[in-house]
Parts: C-alpha cells; structure tokens; sequence
C-alpha cells in the first residue's frame, strides 16, 4: 500500500470513530468523506496537493511529472532547458503555483505589491461564440503586467479599497472594503472606451476532476432558470465553446463556469497567464499593437508539448480532496443546520454523484461534498462585475465549491474569499451577498453572535 493508500485508511478510521462517539447523525458523519474515495487525512500546508489514494504505480509517476511542471518557473527563449523555455513575451506568473501557490488560493495585493495571483480580465460590450467575450482590441482578454527583456510589459492595476460600515441584528458592528481598479504605465496606448473589467483571484484546485466527473444531466437537473418553485433561486447553466471538441457545451470551471473542461482551464492559463502555447492555444498572446511581442523568441511551436500538457492535466485532475476536520463537535453540527436553514444550501449544493471514470476507481461513482452546484447564480449588484462572459450575465458567478475553504488559512496564509478577494473573512463573503442570496445573507445578519459563530465554525470544518 502507498502512503497516499494510508492517507485513505486514516481517513476511514476517523469516520468509525465519529459514528461510534455518536452525538452526530451518520449523514453528518459520512461527510466527513469530502471527496469519497478521493479524501485525504491532511491538515498541513500541503493539504491541497495530494495525489488521489489509490494511483497505480505508473500514475504517480504521471501525477508528480505533472506536479514539476506546475511548479516550476518556465524562462524565456532560447534557453538549453528547452523544455521549459517559451515564457511570455508577455505574462502575469512563471509558473501555474505562482498564482496557486500550494495548490490553493490566491489574493489581491498588498499595499504596494504587484498582483501576484490575480489579474484583471477585460473586454467590451458584445458577445464571440467561442471566445465568449470580445477581447479589448489594444489589451487581449487579461491584462499582462510582466514581460520578458526587450518586450513592454502592458502595465499595471491598483487597487483602492472603500470601508462600508454595517450592524448585525443584535448591534454588534462590521465594516466591508469595496475595492475599486485604476490603470497605470499603459504601454500601449488607452484602453477602449467600453472597456469592461473583471478582476479574479486563482482558485485552489483540489477534487477538479470529481467536479468534472458529475454528469451533465445532474447538474442540469439542479438548474431553475425560470424559478419554477417560487424560491427565489434561479441557478442556471453557462453554455461555452469547448476547443477540442468544436462545439458549445456545459461549462462548469472559473469563476463563471465559463470552461468547460479541466484540460481547457489548464491549457488556457498556460497561454494566458504564463504565455505558454499549447496544441490547444498554438497563437502567441501578443496585442496588435505589441510589434516587440511578436518579434520575441519563441520556445517551439507549441511550447509545451502534448504530452507535458496531458501531465499537468493529469495532476490537476488527481489532486484529492482533505478531509472535513472536527465533524463530531456539537457546535460543527449546529452550525451545518443554521447553514441550511438559512438556505446556503440551495446553491451551495452538499452532495453531489460522479460517474464513472475509466483507470480512475477514486473518481469513480462517488458520493461527493463539494457544496455546489456549478451553476449561474445572480449575486446581485454589489458583487457584479459587468462583464458578461458567454451566457453569464455581468451580476452572475458560479457557486464556488466550499471543500477545503477551512484550510486556505493554512494553506496559504491568508483569509481573502470571494472572486476578488474583497472579503477578509467569511463573515465578510457571506455579508457581500447578494441578488438570490439576499435573503439568506439577511438570515444570518438577524442571528446572534453565537450562532454566527456556529457557521463559521461550521464552515472551517470543511
């Protein structure tokens, strides 16, 4: 048995136990098993980077070529470590941890810090059928604040914070940042007068290819677009161009579910983010405008070959999920059904099926606890953006999936949620709802403290 093997064990050993301490419900306990067969035992700064339990031999071999490949810088052309040679002309990162450093989560700068492991999407008004937005003519879709020598890099993005005071129902004060983004060192020239921006956090990347293991029909069937049942939750799907297969399809990744596949969220990071191409993404990322881009050296046409990609793609697929921590604790239970009463449970969905998943036994018809649906949810005007990306209207974002949420501090030094990192807290995430989650955000304002805490607590557990 590998040590991955054990992990799983563990984690099986702690189930038992909770269902033999009782003073939990065998449903609440069985969550414990956040990603089924694909949970780990794992609370320390790696808790996200864990290969699934039970790879074969030739498997991990894969997941930890993959794990290189995520991890380490990529230099500029022409370079003798030819196979990680391409960086840029113009990027935001060198490698794929630098923005999800240990598989986790990014966040906004600091006071005088570059943007590390965020970046500002862009676009204008309009829709392309298979780009899903119209890319701003002088920019691209993202804006590309580093470049390699010789090359301009496009400039810069700051962010100023607005403090928006508010009570609780039982007197106690908050306050919440509303950020807001300004432009500087333009290499290139203004920008478009409609220019729509969008800024975005990296996610952290455990149980992507559970996720992507729920069939279509299911999700769907969790869809409300019309709000048929009167609840006042309308989740709906995004619809986008999926490259390999040249057609529209259900999309389910990004801050918009506006991927649709695990292989096209990576390949099209490395392009964008790292300015890596790929069989996927063959095209250099380089402006109209940007004459030294595309004059720049080039590190092979694509830069990141087939196989390399499908290691990567392969990894980001294997990661397994850590196990819920402290799921016998009274106050844990408590505050799940306060969660649920407060109605996070309509699109924050608890329990989801995968199908099967051919050489993968541990993504293989599981029962999962991601708390999502992967669905378009109108957040409200608070939390908009503006900026439409395929069928996801300017106010809408995809229910972000809740496993692992209470490790990110441990993960990755940091509490900043939601998809711009304004929230310093989860009190603060669950406060800036809005939209379909008005109601429930309005719920846990009116609690008290103690049972506020309870779902924080609650959540932590996940």
């Amino acid at each position: 048995m590998t040590v991955w093997g054990g992990h799983f064990i563990a984690v099986l050993c702690l189930l038992a136990i909770v269902v033999l301490m009782g003073g939990v419900s065998a449903q609440e306990a069985s969550e414990a098993l956040s990603g089924g067969a694909a949970t780990v035992s794992a609370t320390t700064r790696q808790a996200f980077g864990q290969p699934l339990p039970h790879l074969t031999p030739d498997q991990e071999t894969q997941f930890f070529v993959g794990n290189s490949f995520f991890n380490r810088n990529w230099v500029s052309a022409p370079s003798s470590t030819t196979a990680r040679d391409g960086l840029g002309p113009l990027f935001n990162a060198r490698s794929c941890s630098a923005c999800h450093l240990h598989d986790g989560r990014g966040r906004p700068p600091e006071p005088g810090e570059d943007m590390l492991s965020m970046l500002i999407r862009l676009s204008i008004p309009g829709r392309d059928v298979q780009q899903g937005v119209v890319p701003e003519p002088t920019y691209g879709d993202q804006l590309n604040v580093l470049a390699v020598h010789g090359v301009p890099p496009e400039g810069r993005a700051v962010i100023a914070y607005k403090e928006i005071a508010g009570t609780y129902g039982d007197g106690e004060s908050y306050r919440l940042r509303k950020p807001t983004y300004t432009f500087t060192d333009l290499k290139y020239g203004p920008m478009h007068p409609d220019t729509l921006l969008s800024p975005r956090v990296a996610p952290a990347i455990v149980g992507l290819g559970l996720l992507e293991a729920v069939p279509v029909e299911a999700l769907l069937a969790l869809a409300d677009p019309d709000d048929a049942d009167g609840d006042g939750i309308s989740g709906r799907p995004n619809r986008v161009w999926d490259k390999a297969r040249q057609q529209t399809v259900f999309g389910r990744f990004g801050w918009k579910s506006n991927q649709p596949s695990v292989a096209q969220q990576a390949a099209g990071a490395f392009l964008g983010d790292i300015g890596i191409t790929s069989s996927l993404f063959p095209d250099e990322n380089c402006p109209p405008k940007a004459l030294a881009c595309r004059q720049a050296l080039n590190g092979g046409s694509p830069e990141l070959s087939a196989d390399l990609l499908g290691h990567v793609i392969f990894y980001n697929r294997t990661l397994a999920v850590p196990a819920r921590r402290d799921p016998h604790n009274p106050e844990v239970a408590r505050g799940r059904q306060l969660f649920d009463a407060a109605g996070c449970s309509a699109c924050h969905t608890p329990t989801l099926h995968t199908d099967a998943v051919p050489g993968l036994p541990d993504l293989s018809r599981q029962v999962i606890h991601p708390y999502t649906d992967l669905l378009l949810h109108d957040m409200g005007a608070a939390l908009a953006d503006g900026r439409p990306d395929f069928e996801a209207t300017g106010s809408e974002w995809r229910t972000p999936p809740l496993w692992g949420i209470g490790l990110v501090q441990t993960v990755n030094r940091h509490t900043y949620f939601l998809h711009d990192g304004r929230a310093r807290n989860l009190a603060e995430a669950i406060l800036w709802h809005g939209g379909e989650a008005e109601d429930s955000k309005a719920y846990f304002r009116r609690l008290p403290r103690a049972d506020r805490e309870a779902i924080l607590q609650f959540l932590r557990s996940l």
